[in-house]
């Protein structure tokens, strides 16, 4: 869920209309529209502060990604790949042996 939905579902939870959470929360009511809308981004210190001025609060839960290795893991394996592979011996033919690829 990204921070305009939050903030718009919590109001509308909270039953409160724009002016009255940007008044709790102290900020302007059309810096709030922008968050609803995504236009701003705002920080999650930020979005904590709305998020309490309508009664709620935010919990914030970390866990390990689902998928694999990031791309920084998966990187790593690639450069310890190549490394390896400089140590078997190399024979270049002086010539291509097989038809490019899609050719025949």
């Amino acid at each position: 869920m990204n921070a305009a939905t939050l903030i718009r579902a919590t109001r509308g939870r909270a039953g409160l209309s724009l002016r009255e959470l940007a008044a709790r929360a102290g900020t302007s009511h059309s810096t709030l529209a922008a968050y609803e809308a995504g236009r701003k981004a705002p920080s999650l210190d930020t979005v904590d502060r709305i998020v309490r001025a309508a009664g709620f609060e935010v919990e914030v839960r970390t866990r390990p990604r689902v998928g694999g290795p990031d791309r920084a893991d998966r990187g790593r394996e690639l450069v310890e790949a190549l490394e390896l592979a400089e140590h078997f011996p190399a024979r270049h033919a002086p010539t291509l042996r097989f038809p490019p690829f899609g050719r025949r």
